[in-house]
């Protein structure tokens, strides 16, 4: 074998990142060669870049963390079907309710087939703290610290290292990395999570990743869905083998009641008043149960501010006393600090 039949090989062992870089001074050299001109220097160049590259390749192949996957999420009893459906295909839909840990072991089933070596496995969220908490979470399962072998990147926030294998990031964050990295060659897995939670950034991205697979023959991608937009993210996606492949993933790890009552309204208006009704709620909640948290969802930052000023001037006034209450509003401008407040624990109920 020649020298650069030799290269060309081993380029395919080398970090995806430098792939393309190393195979365009492969062409030069060669052009310099037909041309019958002196190759020497940028030879020594390429051999060198490639064996550092095949080096950190073979690294992270020997550092990945030891991968526990039981059976204690709905999705974990579908693991074995949701892993041969990756390696069978380059692009799989896994459907299923929210609580079903979809978010969290899908990546770690991913790590476990040997994906997130060549690059890493990219992971998006629609929202930053959603990117954090899953990324905290993962991290904490695979027994290392946040930064390390999973990391995150949110706006004016970056916490992954040249170790990381498991990269969670907001649409948008994979979307402006487009601009830089037409080719997203960084990843050899992309996670599209939450994809029936439609935005802009979530619509360019499914539109961008049915182009880029079909020139990315070593790009899986992986989309999660509720079960009322997977046949269409299916159909979308569609390959002269067919549809792809939809995984069904049923169930939660906790029951979940739903309750209609109706908004509260003032006598003289009409006008459903949304404070009111939120804690009428509440104090219907707190009549029946000893203790637990309850997640209000309010339309604005100034709704979310008013809301918490109503609750703790329910503290105030005595009406829940006997209870250890705390009020911790979240958003997404709130310092990091702030929001990592919610997850954690303490006495209140």
């Amino acid at each position: 074998m020649s020298d650069f039949a030799r290269l060309e090989t081993e380029i395919a062992e080398a970090m995806l990142a430098d792939q393309h870089r190393l195979r365009r001074s492969l062409r030069t050299i060669r052009d310099l060669q037909k041309r019958r001109k002196p190759f020497d220097r940028q030879f020594a160049r390429l051999a060198d870049a490639l064996s550092r590259s095949v080096a950190e390749r073979q690294r992270r192949r020997a550092a990945v963390p030891k991968i526990e996957l039981g059976d204690h999420l709905p999705v974990l009893l579908k693991r074995e079907e949701i892993a041969r459906a990756i390696q069978e295909n380059q692009v799989v839909v896994v459907s299923g309710e929210t609580g079903s840990g979809k978010s969290t072991q899908i990546p770690k089933i991913c790590l476990d087939l040997g994906r997130g070596v060549a690059g890493m496995i990219g992971h998006t969220q629609p929202r930053r703290i959603a990117a954090r908490s899953i990324a905290a979470r993962v991290a904490d399962e695979l027994g290392g610290p946040l930064g390390r072998h999973v990391g995150y990147k949110v706006r004016f926030s970056d916490a992954t290292s040249p170790a990381t294998y498991i990269k969670l990031m907001t649409d948008g964050i994979l979307l402006a990395e487009t601009q830089g990295d037409p080719f997203l060659s960084q990843y050899d897995t992309i996670i599209l999570d939450e994809a029936h939670e439609r935005s802009l950034n979530v619509d360019f991205l499914i539109g961008y990743l049915k182009r880029l697979v079909a020139r990315r023959r070593d790009l899986k991608v992986i989309i999660t869905s509720a079960t009322i937009d997977s046949v269409r993210f299916s159909r979308h996606f569609t390959t002269p083998r067919g549809p792809a492949p939809v995984i069904e993933v049923s169930g939660r790890n906790y029951p979940v009641d739903i309750r209609y009552r109706p908004l509260a309204a003032e006598e003289d208006d009409d006008d459903p008043d949304l404070e009111r009704s939120v804690l009428d709620a509440i104090d219907e909640l707190g009549s029946e149960t000893v203790g637990g948290d309850v997640l209000i969802f309010m339309p604005t930052e100034r709704h979310i501010h008013d809301m918490a000023k109503a609750l703790r001037g329910r503290l105030v006034s005595g009406r829940w006393s006997g209870r250890c209450t705390e009020v911790l509003p979240l958003y997404a401008r709130l310092p990091a600090s702030e929001q990592q407040r919610v997850f954690n624990p303490g006495g209140a109920t």
